[in-house]
């Protein structure tokens, strides 16, 4: 597999306080392509707390699959602070999940002035807690890598997610 041994070491840890906190995890990925609930499954026991992923790559998917308003899409762009936020919400509200991840950004190569390869915004959705967004700026390191460092932040997002229910 791709994923190295301390991306693995820190999924493993997720499900881990995930099980024992008694929370189910959604994922919404575009930029991604799936690669955190790809990494999260990869690890025997985790459906116990691993619901679903919902794998937008598209306007159209998000529009379809997570009801992105298109309007939004067309305001601020696929790669933006809102469509995160309304992706990590759908996918809490489309889930029997507790807490949903979502992941919109230009891994590159590409971008543009505005949106540069390596920009990133994530969305992170908690039943009874507001949703948040970040954003991070990997820069042009390479598609592999904006989209590994991507990961390693879904998680991180994930695992404070999980601490809200402790």
């Amino acid at each position: 597999m791709i994923f190295n041994h301390s991306l693995i070491d820190q999924a493993e840890t997720l499900l881990d306080r995930a099980r024992t906190a008694g929370v189910m995890i959604a994922t919404a990925e575009s930029c991604t392509g799936g690669l955190v609930s790809g990494l999260l499954t990869e690890i025997p026991g985790s459906s116990d707390v691993v619901d679903r992923a919902f794998i937008t790559y598209s306007n159209e998917a998000k529009t379809e699959m997570l009801g992105v308003p298109a309007r939004i899409i067309e305001g601020h762009g696929a790669v933006s602070a809102e469509v995160a936020k309304i992706m990590a919400k759908e996918a809490l509200l489309r889930s029997n999940a507790d807490i949903a991840v979502a992941i919109t950004g230009v891994a590159g190569p590409g971008g543009s002035e505005r949106k540069p390869a390596g920009l990133v915004h994530f969305g992170l959705a908690c039943r009874d807690h507001p949703t948040r967004t970040i954003v991070q700026r990997f820069g042009d390191r390479g598609r592999d890598a904006v989209r590994l460092a991507s990961v390693a932040t879904a998680l991180d997002l994930l695992a404070e997610g999980v601490d809200l229910f402790r």
